[in-house]
């Protein structure tokens, strides 16, 4: 014969029936249980306030539209040499005053290569270590930041200090005898193309994992 399953009796959901001290007849949660409810409810409540803002900061540039900027006329052609920078002043946005203008500095490219086949190399005065304004030197056919010692050779390449990459470059057109500036990247220590970079940010290596690029920069 099988044996009868002994049949369990479920456990009261009151308090009161389970013997639990300080019980109240019809309670069905302990003061102690409430309360731990209410302490990780707020907890919570107060991790998701420092957190989601800081999220929400970190992920927004990756889903905000990029709106990019027409090209800009720098000069004549016959304005920039190959063997020297011709720095020029564009105001990339109108109305904001000298905020609103940046310095390149420009010149025909007389060696074009597959990675820089622009007609015209334009390369940005902003440092890549933090951003300070460099200056290209004749005598030394180089560029050097005043603020932390960081040099640039002639092709913007890192020659010394502490940038962590080139300088960055614009996109460069002919039309008419004009040439044109469009939008800014960054490059690597191969003078390639890559995704813009904020300056500071690596673009070599395992590194450029570390600091990937923004659709805003």
């Amino acid at each position: 014969m099988t044996p009868e399953k002994e049949t369990k009796t479920p456990k009261s959901k009151f308090t009161a029936d389970r013997g639990w001290p300080g019980a109240f007849e019809g309670e069905t949660v302990t003061r102690r249980h409430f309360m731990t409810g209410v302490a990780l409810g707020a907890g919570g409540i107060a991790s998701a306030m420092f957190a989601l803002p800081a999220l929400g900061f970190a992920l927004g540039p990756i889903f905000e539209k990029t709106e990019h900027r027409s090209l800009l006329d720098v000069g004549a052609v016959e304005d920039f040499p190959a063997d020297t920078y011709t720095p020029q002043v564009v105001t990339t946005v109108a109305g904001i005053g000298e905020v609103g203008k940046i310095l390149l500095y420009i010149r025909k490219n007389d060696n074009p290569t597959p990675e820089q086949s622009w007609p015209f190399v334009a390369i940005s005065n902003r440092c890549a270590h933090l951003g300070c304004p460099v200056r290209y030197i004749e005598a030394a056919k180089s560029f050097i930041c005043p603020c932390h010692g960081g040099t640039y050779g002639f092709e913007g390449e890192v020659t010394g200090g502490p940038p962590v990459r080139p300088l960055d470059r614009f996109e460069t057109y002919v039309e008419n005898g004009r040439v044109f500036v469009g939008e800014r990247f960054s490059v690597n220590s191969q003078l390639e193309r890559v995704p813009t970079r904020d300056p500071g940010a690596h673009v070599d290596g395992f590194w450029q994992v570390l600091y990937p690029p923004r659709p805003t920069t």
